[in-house]
């Protein structure tokens, strides 16, 4: 745990903290479980139910970013994750993959005489790309 102000004891937010990582673990995978729904559901009332798991989805992603934040504002740290340059590298190393897979497949799918995938593809391609650029840019030493 870091130091902080706050002015819980150590043992009650080490306590705490474990419970609230529980928590954020558990939301995560309801997270992902709704995402799973609203992509498969079918049939009638598709659009309602669709709408409904994303909008589930969403108040669910606030949760868990509401359960890490305040596990770090008492002093812990979401369990997986990787601090400072190590953890932008992390995240631009993932990037620069789902990227490089999005191209090969972009490629895959107009031979395979889908356009219109083939186009989607191309789509997410540029802004895995400009999003990588943004992580990138926090890596590059000041000259």
């Amino acid at each position: 745990m870091h130091k902080t102000r706050i002015d819980l004891d150590k043992k009650v937010r080490k306590s705490v903290i474990g419970m609230l990582a529980s928590r954020a673990a558990d939301s995560q995978d309801l997270f992902y479980q709704i995402k799973q729904a609203q992509r498969a559901v079918r049939g009638p009332g598709f659009i309602s139910h669709h709408e409904l798991f994303d909008k589930v989805a969403g108040e669910g992603e606030e949760h868990m970013d509401d359960l890490a934040e305040r596990i770090g504002q008492l002093g812990g740290m979401v369990e997986g994750t990787i601090v400072g340059a190590a953890h932008l590298a992390s995240v631009a190393d993932a990037l620069a993959e789902f990227g490089a897979r999005v191209r090969t497949d972009i490629d895959k799918a107009a031979a395979a005489g889908d356009a219109g995938s083939a186009d989607l593809l191309t789509e997410i391609s540029r802004g895995v790309d400009k999003s990588l650029w943004f992580v990138e840019a926090h890596l590059q030493a000041e000259k």
